[in-house]
C-alpha cells in the first residue's frame, strides 16, 4: 500500500508518497503541472514496488489537468470530495493549514479509506461539453439579470412604467419586446411628440417589423402612458440616448451569446440517447432539456435513483436518536444547486401546462390536496421526476 497525496493548486501542486504506520516514501515536494514534471512524477509512482493509489480533491478546474495525465497512463486516482476532506482534516488537534501539511493529510486519507478509494472513471466527451457549456450558459444567464436590471433603472428615468406594458413570452432567447420596443423609441419625447394617430402607425408597423401583434389598443395605452409619465432626464442630454440604447445593445449581444450556446448544447444533448427520454417527460421543452442533461451528466455513473437525488440535494437525511425519530425533515441542499434550480423550473412548467396524464404532476396535485406547501410539493415532484428519469434512461442504457 503507498498513497500518493496530491494537493493541487492553481499550476503547481505538493506531493507527498508515504506507506502505512507513517513510512515516509517522498516528503512533500512541489511540481508544476508541466509535461516534463508531470512525466517525472509518472515514472517515480511506476517505479515503486507496491500497488500504488493516488489521492486528491476535486478543486474546480485546477485538478484535471493532473488528472487527465495520470489517467492517461493508467494510474489508479481517486478524486475526493472537498468536503469529506474538510471533515477528515478536522479530527486532528492541532490546527494549520499549509500546501505541505495538507499534501500529508491527504496521502493520509487514502491510507486510513484505502479500500473505499473508487477509481475515477473519465465521462464521455460529449458530457464534459455539455457541461463546460452549461457552466457558461449559467454565467451569461447572471449577466443577463444585471443587464436586465440596468435596463429597468434606465428606463425608470426615461419612460417610467413601460415595463409593465410591454411583457412578453419568446420560446428564443434572443427575441425580447422591451427591448426592441426601447431600441426604437427610448424615451417618451419620441412617442409625444407624435399625434396618436401618428404613432399608432407608427407602433403597428413596428410590431409588423419585429413580428409581434399588431394591438391599436396596446398603442392607445402606451401612448396614454407616455403623456402621462415624467421622465426624470431630459431626451436632449447627449448621454441619455446613449446609456439607454448602450443598454439595450449589450442586453441583445448576451441573449446572442445564450442563443449560440443553447444551440451548441442542443446539439450535443440531440446524440445521447437520453435526450428522447428527457423530451418525452412532463414539464421539460427544447430549452430545459440539454440543460438537464448536462447536470445530471452520464446516469450510469449512479448505481440508484436516490444516489442521483442526494446528488441534487434534495434528499431528506433520517433524524433518530434513542426513541425519538425526526419527522420536520428539510432537503440536505448538498449537491448541485443549478441541478435543483433546474428541477424547479420543470416543476413549474408542470404546473403551468397540466399535463393530466403526466404521473409526476398528478403526484403534486395529490401533495397540493394534503395541504402540502408550495415549494414542499414541488421539491416532493422533483424527487419523483428524478426517480422516474433515472428508471427510464438506466432501461434505454440497458437495450
Amino acid at each position: 500500500m503507498i498513497s500518493v497525496g496530491i494537493d493541487v493548486s492553481k499550476e503547481k501542486s505538493k506531493v507527498c508518497i508515504l506507506k502505512p504506520y507513517g513510512e515516509i516514501i517522498r516528503s512533500p515536494y512541489e511540481i508544476t503541472h508541466t509535461e516534463s514534471q508531470m512525466a517525472e512524477l509518472v515514472s517515480m509512482i511506476k517505479c515503486l514496488d507496491d500497488e500504488v493509489r493516488v489521492i486528491m480533491e476535486a478543486t474546480g478546474n485546477y485538478h484535471l489537468p493532473v488528472l487527465s495525465f495520470l489517467k492517461e497512463h493508467e494510474i489508479f486516482v481517486a478524486v475526493i470530495n472537498p468536503l469529506v476532506m474538510k471533515k477528515y482534516a478536522s479530527i486532528i488537534l492541532r490546527k494549520g493549514k499549509t500546501d505541505k501539511l495538507d499534501s500529508i493529510k491527504i496521502a493520509n486519507y487514502g491510507l486510513d479509506n484505502w479500500f473505499h478509494l473508487i477509481n475515477h472513471e473519465s465521462s464521455e466527451k460529449v458530457y464534459v461539453q455539455l457541461r463546460l457549456l452549461g457552466r457558461q450558459y449559467a454565467h451569461y444567464i447572471k449577466l443577463r439579470i444585471e443587464s436586465k436590471l440596468s435596463l429597468t433603472t434606465m428606463l425608470d428615468y426615461t419612460m417610467p412604467g413601460i415595463k409593465a406594458m410591454l411583457k412578453s413570452r419568446s420560446d428564443k432567447p434572443e427575441k425580447d419586446k422591451l427591448n426592441d420596443f426601447v431600441e426604437e423609441y427610448w424615451h417618451y419625447d419620441n412617442i409625444t411628440k407624435k399625434s396618436e394617430k401618428q404613432f399608432i402607425n407608427s407602433y403597428k408597423n413596428w410590431a409588423k417589423k419585429k413580428g409581434y401583434q399588431q394591438s391599436e389598443a396596446k398603442a392607445i395605452k402606451i401612448y396614454n402612458l407616455a403623456k402621462q409619465g415624467i421622465p426624470t432626464l431630459s431626451s436632449n442630454a447627449p448621454s441619455t440616448k446613449m446609456l439607454a440604447l448602450e443598454a439595450v445593445r449589450v442586453l441583445r449581444e448576451i441573449d446572442k451569446t445564450l442563443a449560440l450556446i443553447l444551440s451548441q448544447m442542443q446539439e450535443l444533448a440531440k446524440s445521447l440517447k437520453e435526450y428522447t427520454v428527457a423530451r418525452e417527460m412532463g414539464g421539460v421543452g427544447d430549452i430545459i432539456a440539454p440543460r438537464l442533461i448536462e447536470e445530471i451528466g452520464d446516469i450510469r455513473r449512479f448505481h440508484s435513483g436516490k444516489v442521483l437525488i442526494a446528488y441534487a440535494g434534495i434528499d431528506a437525511p433520517l433524524y433518530q436518536s434513542g426513541q425519538f425519530t425526526g419527522t420536520r425533515r428539510r432537503i440536505s441542499k448538498r449537491g448541485s444547486s443549478i441541478l435543483r434550480k433546474t428541477g424547479y423550473e420543470v416543476m413549474k412548467c408542470l404546473k403551468s401546462n397540466k399535463p393530466e396524464a403526466d404521473a409526476v404532476y398528478l403526484f403534486i396535485i395529490k401533495k397540493e390536496a394534503e395541504g402540502k406547501a408550495s415549494k414542499v410539493v414541488k421539491m416532493a415532484g422533483l424527487n419523483k421526476f428524478s426517480r422516474i428519469y433515472y428508471a427510464r434512461v438506466k432501461e434505454v442504457y440497458k437495450n
